[in-house]
């Protein structure tokens, strides 16, 4: 069972949107703090926002600040990311990220997006 799946990924025109989710399973996701990351070839993967157990704060990198949105579900176990008027330079492949207060973590398996005319 693998414990963060990620989906919503794809091809989309500059200034588009597109929403991805990070499914969990196996774990308490509620008692996690969960990202989402991105990572383009030859480079280390980039924080792009983070949300608290219950949702009552978030945290965005530079680049997604005011265009991306992250949120949870704790019922359903999932999160989610907003993402709108798509750049170019938010090409990547997105992880999901769970880490939990006694060190626990986990990581997704990535999903692909593509950001081009």
């Amino acid at each position: 069972q693998v414990p963060l799946v990620e989906s919503g990924g794809g091809l989309v025109q500059p200034g588009g949107s597109l929403r991805l989710s990070c499914k969990a399973s196996g774990f308490p996701f509620s008692y996690y703090t969960a990202s989402w990351y991105r990572q383009v070839p030859g480079e280390g993967r980039e924080l792009v926002a983070t949300i608290t157990t219950t949702g009552s704060r978030t945290n965005y990198g530079a680049s997604a600040k005011g265009r991306f949105t992250i949120s949870r579900d704790n019922a359903q176990s999932t999160m989610y990311l907003q993402m709108n008027n798509l750049k170019p330079e938010d090409t990547g492949v997105y992880y999901c990220y769970a880490s939990s207060e006694d060190a626990a973590t986990y990581w997704g398996q990535g999903t692909q997006v593509t950001v081009s005319s």
